[in-house]
């Protein structure tokens, strides 16, 4: 997230089209021979499939190009599998992941029987919600600054089956590796590493990915993404974040799918594995995705007051109240996995407590302070990681607050302090997130009306989402005994 005063207009990246001419100009100019059609399912995973050049015509940004929507998950069913994409033009890239020419376009997903966009394809569900911010009056866009966070490893391996079950990760820059005899690639150990919890932002030798996450940034770059910086995160093994400047809603949901995908691809080129999961390490800090959101009308940034608290008005701090009120709810869609729970952990460093702050990163609702002028006046949600699927996060979030702003939902008293060394009186006071995937499920399911103002979230969307949730992640899970248990229960 930007951190200073900046052009607001800057944040959609200059280089990109806006017209189908543009595009078939831009694949002319760079020699393009092939096209490849992304786009994302319901669980939030980007998919693809290329054609020739010569399929790149006008006439594909009007009728677009079938696939079988019955092998998406989250989709259609096998007997209604007939689906289109239709690239967008404004999302027109050179791919730098392909060693062959390639034109990269995401794509919005159409019924081709009715004609109207598909009412489970995430991108739309984006578009109707930054449609009903418009129609509401209360603004007419929001402004959205992830920050995605990642471990890069140099190897994963996990196996699970009736009789046995695990998973092993390895990284030269782990610290435990210290009293390895060599690197994993053979050399002479050369010792520098992180250790646990000490991994922000020390330089080389022992900061080891530097050029690796530069190389990742100059990809984004070239794709249309506006980049600021990068840096290694707190943990060792090599977590880290690199930051993109803060967009409209839907856009940035593109941006943060190309951001996962340029990370997975650059890592895999240097023989490594990039994964944005929660909580791939024990021991040692989880990967987060705070959310950065902002309401604008006419130029102006509605969350900013001079005179109230933390430089918020009104409206902002309604705007809080929403998200905290429906956090519960939320969080099925913004932490949407088993793993999310291992990083929500209650008496450690997660932003569990929902309360919010100015500086605080103890409160799942932050207030940054780096700056004073309005155009950096925002809230930071803290709860989200980049498992989830950005258009939907998004979305959720933005109706959350809205509810909020609408119903005047007052988010009580800040706390500035240190929530977890406060006394047990007053840290019983505070409310927390759900303690697992399960819990918020049943909250999303109890809670779920806000997301439904505007028809921007449908009941079947919700019903989908919470019928593979459950019986896709949750009750595999449950079903499958975890290692530890060997270790606490085999001589009960």
């Amino acid at each position: 997230m930007v951190r200073g005063r900046s052009n607001r207009s800057q944040g959609v990246g200059a280089t990109r089209p806006t017209t189908p001419e543009d595009v078939l100009k831009l694949a002319h100019d760079r020699g393009i021979q092939m096209v490849d059609l992304k786009f994302t399912d319901l669980p939030g995973t980007l998919q693809h499939f290329t054609i020739p050049v010569e399929e790149l015509t006008e006439k594909l940004f009007q009728e677009g190009s079938g696939f079988d929507g019955s092998s998406i998950r989250g989709f259609q069913e096998i007997h209604e599998s007939d689906m289109l994409v239709v690239p967008d033009p404004a999302t027109g890239a050179v791919d730098p992941v392909f060693s062959i020419p390639t034109l990269s376009l995401i794509c919005d997903v159409l019924d081709p029987v009715t004609g109207k966009p598909f009412s489970r394809d995430p991108r739309y569900i984006a578009k109707k919600a930054e449609a009903f911010l418009k129609a509401s009056g209360l603004a007419d866009i929001s402004y959205w600054g992830p920050e995605l966070e990642f471990f890069v490893f140099d190897s994963v391996r996990f196996d699970q089956n009736a009789h046995s079950g695990y998973y092993f990760v390895d990284s030269d820059e782990g610290v435990w590796n210290s009293g390895a005899p060599t690197t994993l690639r053979g050399g002479p150990n050369t010792a520098y590493r992180p250790r646990f919890k000490e991994g922000y932002f020390p330089t080389p030798p022992l900061d080891t990915m530097t050029d690796l996450r530069s190389e990742m940034l100059l990809k984004m770059a070239r794709m249309g993404m506006v980049t600021e910086k990068h840096h290694h995160e707190v943990a060792t093994a090599g977590q880290a974040e690199l930051a993109i400047r803060y967009d409209t809603m839907a856009r940035q949901a593109d941006n943060v799918m190309v951001y996962k995908y340029i990370v997975k691809n650059v890592a895999l080129a240097h023989g490594k594995v990039a994964t944005f999961m929660p909580k791939p390490l024990f021991g040692d800090n989880g990967t987060g995705m705070h959310c950065h959101q902002s309401l604008w009308k006419d130029g102006q940034n509605l969350f900013y007051n001079p005179e109230g608290y933390a430089g918020f008005s009104s409206m902002g701090l309604y705007y809080i109240g929403g998200l905290l009120k429906h956090a519960p709810a939320l969080l099925a869609l913004v932490a949407p996995t088993t793993n999310s729970y291992r990083r929500l952990v209650p008496g450690f460093e997660a932003p569990v407590n929902l309360v919010y702050s100015m500086r605080n990163r103890s409160a799942a609702a932050r207030i940054p302070m780096y700056f004073s002028h309005p155009e950096a006046k925002r809230v930071e949600f803290r709860c989200p990681d980049p498992t989830c699927n950005p258009y939907l996060a998004f979305a959720a979030m933005l109706l959350a607050g809205l509810d909020g702003v609408l119903n005047k939902i007052d988010p009580g008293q800040p706390v500035d302090k240190d929530i977890y060394n406060l006394p047990p009186e007053e840290a019983a006071r505070i409310k927390q997130v759900p303690g697992s995937l399960e819990a918020a499920l049943e909250a999303l399911e109890e809670d779920h009306d806000f997301l439904l103002r505007g028809g921007v979230f449908t009941e079947d969307v919700l019903e989908t989402w919470l019928r593979f949730k459950r019986t896709r992640e949750v009750d595999p899970v449950r079903l499958r005994p975890h290692p530890y248990e060997y270790h606490l229960y085999l001589d009960a």
